[in-house]
């Protein structure tokens, strides 16, 4: 397996947990610490720490020293890796469903030139 491959291997299975995708969805409109995130959740901060290291290592984020502070930044360019894969099928998928209207036209051509045959 290559290295995109694992790394969109690690970067799904991240977001396989509806927490992760909240805390991904929250850090996309600013940054916030790991207290932060954990606000609104009726966990323990270290349930949510473990929350953004998952998160971390799949390269979804990534975490800074400001002061006092450490800030968890999103990771915008995981989301191309992601976007390169969900575009090749989906691409994929159109040009089936072309080939299946295709296929449809022609039997209603088809069904519009056969004559019908006397039910007698």
């Amino acid at each position: 397996m290559d290295d995109s491959a694992a790394r969109l291997n690690r970067v799904f299975a991240a977001l396989a947990d509806p927490t992760r995708r909240d805390l991904v969805a929250r850090l996309a409109a600013a940054d916030a610490t790991v207290g932060e995130l954990a606000e609104p959740y009726e966990m323990s901060l270290q349930a949510v720490s473990k929350h953004v290291k998952v998160l971390e290592e799949a390269g979804l984020v990534t975490r800074s020293k400001d002061a006092q502070r450490r800030p968890v930044h999103l990771d915008a360019a995981v989301f191309d890796l992601m976007t390169k894969w969900i575009e090749r099928y989906r691409r994929q998928v159109e040009e089936r469903y072309r080939r299946l209207d295709d296929v449809l036209a022609g039997m209603a051509d088809d069904d519009t030139r056969t004559p019908e045959k006397d039910a007698s």
